[in-house]
């Protein structure tokens, strides 16, 4: 039976392929989905891939992943810095959390450096540009399948 797995992107990502390529890449979120679909069976584990411009509808997928799945990855985007609805209802999904950034924000603007994001979360990937999906689709694996849950 294939793990259930949330990956929940946030704000504007789906302007991926055409919005600031400098730092974002030329892949839309649709090419994403399709590459990590491909990581996740190597796994034995079945996506949810969602996204959406509104906080709330975010917060009702993570209450919905704590009940249906194994693991969430989440690109929270702009929500990353100010979002404690999302933070409160990550902590309270009592499943491992990856934090996913595809720039490396440590290295961007000062307001981009703070996440309340990370505060729920297992892990965080950045700064590894797309590719960030699958190597969070591995860490996921490495979570479940030994055990980590606060590296």
């Amino acid at each position: 039976m294939l793990k259930q797995i949330y990956v929940i992107n946030g704000p504007n990502l789906n302007l991926l392929g055409t919005r600031e390529t400098e730092i974002y890449g030329d892949q839309n979120l649709k090419d994403i989905e399709e590459s990590s679909i491909i990581e996740a069976k190597k796994h034995k584990f079945n996506l949810k891939f969602l996204q959406s411009n509104k906080e709330g509808l975010i917060v009702d997928w993570i209450q919905e992943a704590s009940k249906e799945a194994k693991g969430i990855i989440i690109n929270a985007a702009g929500y990353t810095h100010t979002s404690i609805a999302i933070m409160d209802a990550l902590i309270a999904c009592n499943i491992p959390v990856i934090e996913l950034h595809i720039s490396n924000i440590y290295k961007r603007e000062d307001f981009r450096k703070h996440s309340y994001i990370s505060r729920a979360s297992t892990g965080i990937i950045c700064g590894f540009g797309t590719n960030g999906y699958s190597l969070a689709i591995n860490a996921m694996s490495n979570i479940l399948n030994d055990g980590l849950r606060d590296g």
